[in-house]
């Protein structure tokens, strides 16, 4: 039963719980009795073993079953008695020295959601996003996908931007030769010096370029001035397809008008998801800003150790793991609590999510990165351990998805 509760912070809290003897010792004989029952001693039929002997033998592991089941039990009892939802594990503040015949107390901290008192959602209101597809949105989409399916061809003509070039070199100064070296001319570990010397040239001329290669390229020429003797083999260049009707049969269309209508469709959808984000973030900064409370520091500590591992796992980054955390502290202490009003309004509103919900959010998921659903499941398991994370995605966009359509929406100008 719990004894005291007492506030470390605003978001930690220590209980003294205290599990009665009589409690622990009824299960004790309980568990004594099963064993009996099933206990095979030499000398003694089934059944039939005096309890010294079974005492003997199976007291130690009997207690520690029971201490294992019950200590949860008497935890969970306690935080309902306290009126306190936690949000980490218990930690215990000092080990207990259990003895049969008498009570088992324990100290033990726990971090907690903060009470938010008046929780206010009802008068929220949004800006207007306007949402509007035009033609040239259409055209930069299908100029897009031309793009995707070009192909390069070679050409006679002078050397170009974004041109691809085989060609033969020698340094001068030391003798370094390659051959067959593809480029794409204006990108690659060479500076736009050397690029500068490629454009307007035409294929088998003969030329040379001397270029200051900067100390961070990644080049075996960082740091120096070399100078090139260069042949330039091919010359390839990519040739877009026509945006036409053949176009569109190649995309499973019977003509480009019904290309461009799926298309059209498509930037719609994606721009009133836009608003809806836009909206959605509006909802909880107003929130955020109306109810002042401290977010529970394990919940931030563990959002930045989330964020910061993401951040490395991509690469390119060379700021260190310190310096990341306090870069990323404010953002992540925002998410917790974004969270944590999303929790409550949620609870308050009784918005659940079901299985098919979830599923569903693995299909939408799924097709959208363009990966199997077991992959998705994969990958939110061997973050979270469970789906729970994926379920609480899933509960917090039914959050804000009640929010936004309860939020008044202010017209523009």
């Amino acid at each position: 039963m719990l004894k005291t509760v007492e506030d470390i912070s605003a978001t930690k809290k220590r209980l003294k719980i205290e599990i009665p003897a009589e409690a622990i010792e009824s299960e004790i004989k309980r568990g004594l009795g099963e064993a009996q029952k099933r206990a095979r001693i030499p000398g003694f039929r089934p059944g039939k073993a005096p309890m010294h002997l079974i005492e003997k033998k199976f007291a130690k592991d009997i207690e520690a079953d029971v201490l294992e089941k019950m200590i949860p039990d008497y935890y969970i009892k306690a935080l309902k008695e306290a009126d306190i939802t936690p949000v980490s594990r218990p930690v215990a503040e000092e080990s207990f020295d259990f003895k049969r015949n008498e009570p088992l107390s324990m100290t033990v901290s726990v971090e907690v959601r903060p009470k938010i008192e008046n929780l206010n959602y009802e008068e929220i209101t949004v800006k207007e996003v306007p949402v509007d597809v035009k033609d040239e949105d259409v055209d930069e989409v299908l100029k897009r996908l031309a793009e995707e399916r070009a192909a390069y061809e070679s050409v006679e003509d002078a050397i170009s931007v974004e041109d691809l070039i085989t060609m033969d070199y020698e340094v001068k100064d030391d003798g370094t030769a390659a051959n067959d070296v593809v480029l794409k001319v204006g990108s690659g570990p060479y500076p736009q010096e050397f690029f500068d010397g490629l454009i307007g040239r035409k294929k088998d001329e003969g030329l040379e370029i001397t270029a200051s290669f900067p100390e961070d390229l990644q080049s075996p020429f960082a740091g120096k001035k070399p100078t090139f003797k260069v042949k330039v083999k091919e010359i390839k260049r990519r040739n877009l397809p026509p945006i036409d009707d053949e176009f569109a049969k190649d995309l499973g269309f019977e003509n480009i008008g019904l290309l461009q209508d799926k298309v059209k469709e498509n930037i719609l959808l994606s721009k009133n998801r836009d608003a809806e984000r836009i909206k959605q973030r509006e909802i909880l900064d107003k929130l955020i800003e109306s109810h002042e409370f401290e977010a529970p520091e394990g919940l931030v500590k563990a959002e930045i150790g989330s964020t910061v591992a993401e951040i490395k796992a991509r690469g390119g980054n060379e700021k260190t793991e310190e310096s990341l955390a306090e870069e990323i502290k404010p953002h992540a202490e925002k998410g917790v609590k974004a969270s944590i009003l999303l929790e409550l309004i949620g609870e308050k509103e009784g918005i659940n999510v079901s299985d098919d919900e979830v599923k569903e959010e693995i299909i939408e998921t799924a097709q959208r990165a363009y990966v199997s659903p077991e992959n998705i499941m994969k990958y939110y398991v061997a973050r979270d351990g469970s789906l729970e994370g994926l379920k609480r995605t899933v509960f917090e966009k039914k959050v804000l998805n009640f929010l936004v359509n309860k939020a008044k929406i202010e017209k523009g100008e």
